[in-house]
């Protein structure tokens, strides 16, 4: 049974897990910050945007697109879809 009450830690982990999802769904493999932002309806995306890059799950081009890494892609299929 999931968590009723998350902490900011598992919002975090789960939030920065929706922008993988994105940058990994296939459709779209480059995004700007601005585009996660708008896409997740969340503000903060360039906050998940340091957390994966500081991870070395994702890259950034010098002008402004993100996509991910391929142990980020890995990771993701391995893991799969977490609801």
């Amino acid at each position: 049974m999931p968590d009723e009450n998350p902490t900011p830690a598992e919002r975090l982990d789960a939030r920065e897990r929706d922008v993988l999802y994105l940058l990994t769904d296939g459709d779209q493999p480059l995004w700007t910050v601005d585009e996660l932002a708008r896409a997740m309806d969340d503000h903060c995306a360039i906050d998940y945007v340091h957390g994966l890059y500081r991870a070395g799950l994702i890259h950034k081009t010098s002008d402004g697109f993100v996509f991910a890494a391929r142990c980020g892609v890995r990771a993701v299929e391995m893991i799969g879809r977490v609801i």
